[in-house]
Order: C-alpha cells, then sequence, then structure tokens
C-alpha cells in the first residue's frame, strides 16, 4: 500500500508521496496516470514525489496527470512545501531542487512563498507573448474571458505552430485593473484547463509587465481556483527575484495499492 496526500494551491490539485525511502517505481508511467485519472483513480493534475537530496532540503520530482515526468510546476512546488512542513523536513524556510533548478521557499501564515527561476526572454508577438517560467508559457489577451472556450482555443494552440509535439501551456487574458488580471489556462500534460497554474501567472504577470499593461512590480492573478500574487525585480530586458505566492492546502490523506 502507499501512502499519499492530496493537497491544492488554488484549485490546482496534486498527489503527493514521500518518496525519501525510494520505494516508488518511477519508470510506472502508467500507474501514475491511472492515480491521477479523476474517475478510476485519486484524481489529480499532477504527481509529485518528495525526495532525498545531499545538497538541499528535499528534492521534487513532478509528473503530469498523463504520467509522464514534466517540466517546473510552481503551485506543485508551493504544495510541496507544504508538505514538507508537515512531514518535518523544514520548519519554515526550505531550498529544494527541482527538473528546473534550485528554488527558494518560505512560509509565513500559511501562505507559500516560492521564488521561481530568473527570466531573461520575453518574446513579443502581434498576437502573443511567449516565456519560459520554469514551462513554456504561451501569453494571449481576450475579451469576455469569463465565457472563452479554453479547452478548444488552447488546444489548438497548444499542438499548433511553432509549438508543435513539445507543445506550449496556454493562457488567456483579461485585464481587470493597472494591477490585477484575470488567467484561465489551458496545461499540456493535463491536456485541458486546470483552475491554476503557478508557471502560468508567473508568465501573465511578466508578459503584461514586459508589454506595458501595467507597470507595478507586484501583480495579482485570478484565477478560477483563487487569487495569486507574484512580485519580481525588472533590469529593464529580463525579471529577478521572482516570487510566486499563494495557499497550498492539505486536502486528506489516504492510501491506495501502488
Amino acid at each position: 500500500m502507499m501512502t499519499f496526500y492530496k493537497y491544492q494551491g488554488t484549485g490546482n490539485d496534486f498527489i503527493i508521496v514521500d518518496n525519501r525511502l525510494q520505494k516508488i517505481d518511477k519508470g510506472d508511467t502508467k500507474r501514475i496516470a491511472e492515480l491521477c485519472d479523476r474517475r478510476f483513480g485519486i484524481g489529480a493534475d499532477g504527481f509529485i514525489l518528495l525526495e532525498n537530496d545531499e545538497n538541499v532540503d528535499f528534492k521534487m520530482v513532478y509528473y503530469n496527470a498523463d504520467g509522464n515526468e514534466s517540466s517546473m510546476c510552481g503551485n506543485g512546488g508551493r504544495c510541496i512545501t507544504a508538505f514538507a512542513k508537515l512531514l518535518g523536513v523544514i520548519k519554515n524556510e526550505a531550498e529544494f531542487i527541482a527538473i528546473d533548478g534550485l528554488h527558494k521557499a518560505k512560509i509565513k501564515n500559511d501562505i507559500v512563498h516560492l521564488q521561481m527561476q530568473d527570466v531573461s526572454i520575453v518574446k513579443a508577438f502581434d498576437s502573443h507573448l511567449f516565456l519560459d517560467t520554469g514551462s513554456p508559457h504561451h501569453v494571449e489577451l481576450v475579451t469576455g474571458l469569463k465565457d472563452f472556450e479554453v479547452k478548444a482555443n488552447g488546444s489548438k494552440i497548444r499542438y499548433g505552430e511553432p509549438y508543435n509535439k513539445a507543445g506550449s501551456n496556454v493562457n488567456f487574458v483579461e485585464q481587470v485593473s493597472d494591477t490585477t488580471f484575470s488567467v484561465r489556462t489551458y496545461e499540456r500534460g493535463v491536456e485541458d484547463e486546470t483552475l491554476s497554474c503557478g508557471t502560468g501567472v508567473t508568465a501573465v504577470a511578466l508578459a503584461m509587465h514586459k508589454s506595458g499593461k501595467t507597470k507595478s512590480n507586484i501583480v495579482n492573478l485570478n484565477t478560477p481556483g483563487g487569487q495569486l500574487k507574484i512580485t519580481f525585480n525588472s533590469d529593464g530586458d529580463g525579471y529577478e527575484d521572482i516570487w510566486l505566492i499563494g495557499p497550498a492546502i492539505k486536502a486528506f490523506k489516504g492510501e491506495i495499492e501502488w
């Protein structure tokens, strides 16, 4: 039997497992996908393993709902930080390694602050912007976001030129105020809209600053699953000291056959 924990960060939900004893077969992608299935398994947007690392507090290994190991997940990074505190691996501050490198995190009043990787390039096109915040993100302004067909339009962009097989996450954005934007995201690997995407809202905040839609270095992002905040510093071209801030909540603990 495998003991698991279910966490969610603004509705972006994850199965998280303590794998410090290396009992989980990380090559069994079929089983990981089954566990993430919302009808025949536990149900989640992703599957995360917490493992030991010689140099930092822990290692994060992240899989998309399709069972494949994936690029960085921001909300997953916040949730595994809260999980590490629950296990006693950390107190209120952490350094951990993920697929995109080193991350720092801190917990203040149950809100998790996750430092993201610096972003040196934001590509601007006529209809959208593109950047990598640990995962690739297409950012596009739309009107009528509430009724927008995210899955239909997102899937076309995700598989279209120039992304093709590798794909991109797709964020549709509507401006609310000078410092606030609403976001809906189609995530590759989930192949559907998720209630929130951490690397996605990070990409949106930077893209909106780059395009002049906001001059603030503190940006609020409304997602279907709740509100997140991004803070950053800009050197004129790129962005550094980027923090993804929001709640990470344990939903339940359970056991299931691996």
